[in-house]
């Protein structure tokens, strides 16, 4: 795939081959608050046709020379080196807007298509729901982790949901911005880590706030 004008990043430092056709990339970068980060990952994996919901920064990796068993039979995971450079968040050149007229664009064909949700589809809407049906957000996590036991890490799947559900709602309601990661960040203070606790929270809100605008772009 051509590399688009917008990203001008240079070679990672390690790719992972998980399994057929899919990989996991690791660049040496300095200089990155954990927002930058975070945010510059979700750009690279929709620009690019990955996953955004896989960029939060406590992500793991799989294990060069051990077996992906998720799959039958079980893919044995390789690591390629292309580089051994460090970069900064200069030379991460993103397209926001760009990028979010991919995103919608992607949204807009999938709507069009027959229904056929995900899983995570079907758990989104089921959150929505219990939220605006006042149901408790602490309640609702620890649900969803218990059925979502198939995901690699089952509570950080869940609190992502519900807490985007929650600011995209707090959001359509008129809450603030700014009230609503302070209220991302109370919620979860004895969950996660502090140093890393408001800067989760206002990706999520801004991630919320990004859902609800193109929406009524669509």
């Amino acid at each position: 795939m051509e590399r688009p004008a917008s990203i001008r990043s240079g070679p990672p430092i390690a790719v992972l081959s998980t399994s057929l056709g899919k990989y996991q990339i690791l660049w040496r970068v300095d200089g990155f608050t954990l927002e930058q980060q975070e945010s510059a990952l979700k750009l690279l994996a929709i620009t690019f046709g990955g996953d955004p919901a896989c960029t939060d920064c406590n992500r793991v990796l799989r294990l060069p020379g051990f077996l992906n068993c998720k799959y039958d039979p079980a893919n044995p995971v390789t690591v390629e080196y292309p580089g051994d450079s460090t970069w900064n968040s200069d030379d991460f050149r993103l397209d926001i807007l760009a990028a979010d007229a991919i995103l919608s664009s992607r949204a807009i064909t999938v709507r069009r298509q027959p229904a056929n949700h995900s899983n995570s589809e079907h758990d989104w809407a089921w959150v929505l729901h219990e939220l605006a049906r006042g149901k408790d957000a602490a309640r609702l996590t620890r649900k969803l982790a218990s059925l979502r036991a198939d995901k690699p890490n089952p509570l950080y799947y869940a609190q992502r949901t519900v807490d985007v559900a929650s600011a995209r709602l707090w959001l359509i309601k008129g809450v603030p911005i700014d009230d609503v990661v302070t209220l991302l960040e109370v919620r979860r203070r004895f969950e996660i880590p502090v140093a890393f606790c408001r800067a989760r929270a206002r990706e999520i809100a801004q991630t919320a706030q990004r859902m609800i605008a193109r929406r009524k772009i669509a």
